[in-house]
């Protein structure tokens, strides 16, 4: 017997919300993909080391670090292209080889299209190569050409066609045969604002049909927007793992938000426990150590007719850049 629970989450997206559910089972029925204490060597250099966790079916995973951090190596691995020197990868409870590799589509930070070839025989060559059928390809085709609005390209070279435009084009080549799970390595590249909310809303569709996704960005903002559960690496190592909201929870600095008249700078720097104080567009910034400080930062304010004060978690960015930049010292 087993428990289900609905999760959900509010995205706001083009000015709108988008409400989406997630399905959990809780005795691991619904694991997708689990990796399981992978080390791998490169010669005598660790390129990940003990790394383990799992991607619910329908989840949205973060993925994050660094340059170098070990990322493109778990990739390679989950896809099955290098093997890991210790542990294990399983996807839909199936260990990970060459059988598998058609349930996973992948869309590179580097683009790795045939310039030459023309869209509809760049994702012919795909399809052909994940066992469908011609007909299927141009159905799946035609029906993402007309979602991200180029239907028009069908026939046009890679090689006339936008960064932006070939970045869609490439995901169209990643989910063409439905795969299970979907890895994205900065999918908003070459984007414009415009086609970045297009994408979004491809990615919360693939989401709400149960496709798993590994979502691994620099912008950090994004993967706040799209995932619930992320794992940090530095040097092949885990340096933070969980449910972002815990992760936050977890985290003991905060930031406070001031607006007022006159307010006693000099003062709200002095305490111990405030890290920093910075000025952005009439608004004061105060970085403190823990939630005990900011009773001392409201005393000292409260009577210098203050329009703003508001407590916030740190972003995300922030516990990056800490956590990465503690274990490079």
């Amino acid at each position: 017997m087993f428990f289900v629970k609905f999760i959900k989450k509010i995205i706001w997206m083009n000015g709108r919300h988008f409400q989406v559910y997630k399905l959990y089972f809780s005795k691991g029925e619904n694991k997708m993909l689990k990796v399981e204490n992978i080390t791998k060597y490169y010669n005598k250099t660790k390129a990940v080391d003990n790394l383990s966790f799992t991607v619910e079916k329908g989840e949205i995973f973060g993925l994050l670090g660094e340059n170098g951090a070990g990322k493109t190596t778990t990739f390679r691995i989950i896809l099955g292209l290098i093997n890991a020197s210790s542990g294990n990868v399983t996807l839909d409870g199936k260990k990970i080889d060459y059988s598998l590799t058609d349930k996973i589509g992948y869309v590179t930070e580097e683009r790795s299209l045939l310039t030459k070839t023309t869209v509809k025989d760049q994702i012919l060559l795909y399809g052909v190569l994940k066992g469908m059928s011609e007909d299927n390809i141009l159905k799946e085709m035609r029906k993402w050409l007309k979602k991200f609005q180029i239907s028009d390209y069908e026939n046009r070279k890679i090689k006339e066609l936008s960064k932006g435009n070939q970045q869609k084009i490439q995901f169209i080549a990643a989910v063409i045969n439905k795969p299970k799970l979907l890895i994205l390595d900065e999918p908003f590249s070459g984007l414009d604002p415009i086609n970045v909310e297009m994408l979004k809303k491809a990615i919360i569709e693939l989401q709400e049909t149960g496709c798993s996704i590994i979502f691994s960005s620099h912008q950090m903002e994004q993967i706040e927007d799209f995932c619930e559960k992320l794992v940090i690496l530095s040097h092949g190592k885990v340096v933070v793992a969980g449910y972002l909201k815990d992760i936050k929870n977890e985290y003991r600095k905060k930031n406070i938000l001031l607006r007022g008249d006159n307010l006693p700078l000099d003062k709200i720097r002095k305490p111990k426990g405030v890290i920093s104080l910075e000025e952005h567009r009439g608004e004061y910034l105060v970085k403190i150590e823990s939630l005990d400080i900011a009773d001392s930062i409201f005393k000292l304010v409260k009577d210098y007719n203050i329009t703003k004060y508001d407590v916030t978690e740190p972003t995300l960015n922030e516990i990056f850049i800490e956590k990465v930049g503690a274990n490079n010292d």
